[in-house]
């Protein structure tokens, strides 16, 4: 019997994990543990919850319909389906858990579908109790062709389990805090746009998801300033000043078309739309689909992606509202550049190419900052970054409604960088939060939903008659780690067939 060497742990670290992809080509080889049955709807049943997460998002008004709260609605939907599936897996067999759970392992096992269903379902409609008949019809659909049974009914008592814990976890996390804010009033700061009141400037003071503080990844403000009069005065702003002048212009005749065409594609500001979360999402699930993504690691991508956007937008409104710099938007400063005390920059009746500005500072980008953690979250799930695939959008003004890209890092710098051919932010609304929004999609990664540890090895898969046993063996047992699942594999192969092991 020949064994192959895969106990070495693979590094939590991006460039490591890039070191490896060249051996997930044979990943299409992989065989997995036998799948739930499969119900009547036409996907799993993750990827059902996250559309029907969607199709919420499109309905919000108000200050329902703002990133923040969306996001933490996705991360208290996606968390608990991933603690109701996770017990049912371990109930079902210890080498089968996804990871440690984020609130509770719930005894007792049951159906796994079930268990899907009623812990987004109970969330939904706790969260959003105007769409409770949505839902019910939602949960109908879903449980349709799944029969009445004692494992249907266990199922459901450990969706609801995990679903309260979620909801009792999140209770008391400042969402609901009040949130008036107190405007600076001099030149550069933040000047409200239309007539609500800012959008949710206490955000950044929500107890995170992951992070120890919404301050934890803070980047420092642009041009190392501590007022506004050293920004406004910098060569930094004054280039940058220029730059949205002419790009992000109504009227630019230097903005390119593709470009003009990436600025609608990102930009989702509107209400009907799924919002720069959503649309994240989205995109999620067109990779996990096309990547083959099997449907219980699909309850893992959702939920570290969930977590990872709702302290993504902890982050950014953190630096919005509690940095010296509640940075102006470029429609403001341009029209009033007059007031700013810079010789090198000249008022003009300007209009962005944006229908709408959104009413929260500038500095950082909301884009920007779910865009680089997102790319961070899926670059550690696949090992790799140069993953192709074509997006779509929901904005009523993109008229080209899908996008390809070679890989996440491009997705998000096109994200980022949308918003200054829109109109809407500086430059280093976007490159300044380069750094943070990839250590928070790492930091993410490395300390939720951690890694099943076991004293001893267990048996993950057994397989017979394969081809190049080992190579498939070796890719398995890299996916499991690189979704920390299990940090340790080994393989034993003997002519055609092999064991993963795992501890």
């Amino acid at each position: 019997m020949l064994f192959s060497d895969g106990q070495s742990r693979l590094s939590r670290r991006y460039g490591t994990l890039a070191a490896v992809a060249v051996l997930l080509a044979a990943f299409l080889q992989i065989a997995w543990p036998a799948r739930p049955a499969r119900a009547v709807i036409a996907t799993d049943h993750a990827t059902f919850w996250n559309t029907v997460l969607l199709d919420t998002y499109r309905q919000l008004t108000g200050g329902a319909a703002t990133p923040t709260r969306m996001s933490r609605a996705g991360a208290m939907v996606h968390i608990a389906i991933y603690d109701a599936a996770n017990s049912v897996l371990c109930a079902r067999r210890a080498a089968d858990c996804l990871g440690q759970p984020y609130v509770v392992k719930v005894a007792g096992g049951g159906d796994f579908n079930t268990a899907v269903d009623y812990a987004a379902y109970t969330v939904l409609t706790d969260l959003y109790p105007a769409f409770a008949s949505f839902f019910q019809g939602k949960l109908t659909e879903a449980q349709d062709g799944i029969t009445a049974s004692p494992q249907q009914a266990a199922g459901r008592s450990v969706g609801e389990q995990a679903a309260r814990a979620m909801l009792q976890s999140r209770a008391g996390d400042g969402s609901d805090a009040p949130m008036s804010y107190t405007f600076d009033g001099v030149p550069g700061a933040f000047q409200q746009i239309g007539a609500s009141p800012p959008v949710t400037p206490q955000w950044g003071a929500v107890r995170p998801f992951a992070m120890t503080s919404g301050s934890q990844f803070r980047p420092e403000v642009p041009a190392d300033a501590t007022t506004y009069s050293e920004l406004l005065t910098s060569a930094e702003y004054t280039a940058q000043f220029d730059e949205v002048r002419r790009l992000g212009s109504r009227t630019s005749t230097e903005r390119t078309a593709d470009q003009t065409r990436a600025a609608f594609f990102w930009a989702n500001d509107s209400e009907g739309t799924y919002k720069p979360p959503g649309q994240l999402f989205s995109h999620t699930q067109t990779i996990a689909a096309a990547q083959n993504v099997p449907a219980e690691s699909k309850v893992k991508l959702y939920a570290q992606v969930a977590l990872a956007l709702a302290d993504a937008a902890i982050l950014a409104w953190d630096t919005k509202y509690n940095t010296p710099v509640d940075l102006w938007r470029p429609v403001t400063a341009i029209n009033q550049a007059d007031i700013d005390g810079n010789p090198d920059t000249d008022r003009e009746n300007w209009e962005p190419l944006g229908r709408a500005t959104p009413n929260f500072p500038a500095f950082v980008s909301g884009h920007a900052t779910f865009a680089y953690t997102w790319a961070m979250v899926m670059r550690h799930w696949f090992g790799r970054d140069n993953i192709r695939f074509t997006g779509g959008t929901d904005d009523p003004d993109a008229v080209v409604k899908t996008r390809t890209f070679a890989s996440f890092t491009a997705a998000a710098d096109g994200n980022a960088h949308s918003r200054l051919w829109l109109g809407v932010h500086w430059h280093f609304d976007a490159d300044s939060v380069l750094n943070p929004g990839n250590e928070l999609g790492e930091f993410t990664v490395d300390n939720t939903l951690y890694y099943n540890t076991s004293a001893t090895e267990l048996l993950y898969q057994h397989r017979d008659g394969v081809t190049n046993p080992s190579t498939v063996c070796n890719n398995t047992g890299r996916q499991l780690s690189n979704e920390h699942r299990w940090e340790f594999w080994r393989c034993a192969v003997s002519g055609s067939s092999f064991d993963l092991f795992v501890r």
